[in-house]
């Protein structure tokens, strides 16, 4: 069985990110989506949150399944019984940094390989970043995430 891990901070989760997620469980037997737990961020949202989150966005895919993690992502890896990272590039400068992650995780880890996806045109300028951005002076973000994911977002802003 072809089980991949998808790591990220999904804070929030963007359309870019769930077609990575579609793309991904198209191709692999298992998806795990990897919701980092980065301790020296402060997210708009707790790792609980944004666990949930993709679990709503993606309970209808069977074979994606949704966990948090800290740590070294290789441990996550291995803990999970996979043998590939998935990451998406939406540009050349995404690449660059990409190729050195992958790199080190290979040294590491030789047994767990990186497939890169390429974001699908549409999404290729879109950030959780840029989402948040917009979130915080009342724009429209119904292009840019799921509408679960701009209520909650909208939410999370009106407080």
């Amino acid at each position: 069985m072809s089980v991949a891990v998808y790591p990220g901070s999904f804070d929030p989760v963007t359309l870019g990110h769930y077609d990575i997620i579609e793309r991904s469980a198209d191709i692999m037997d298992k998806l795990i989506v990897g919701v980092l737990n980065n301790s020296s961020k402060t997210p708009l949202f707790s790792v609980e949150e944004r666990v949930d989150m993709l679990r709503s966005v993606t309970r209808h895919i069977p074979n994606v399944e949704v966990q948090s993690f800290d740590g070294l992502l290789v441990d996550f890896v291995r803990a999970s019984r996979a043998k590939v990272i998935i990451r998406g590039l939406r540009a050349i400068t995404d690449f660059e940094y990409e190729l050195q992650l992958s790199q080190t995780n290979h040294v590491i880890a030789p047994e767990v390989d990186t497939v890169f996806l390429t974001t699908n045109l549409k999404y290729s300028y879109l950030s959780s970043s840029i989402v948040k951005e917009i979130a915080q002076y009342h724009g429209d973000i119904s292009a840019f995430v799921h509408p679960e994911i701009a209520r909650r977002i909208e939410e999370k802003m009106a407080n």
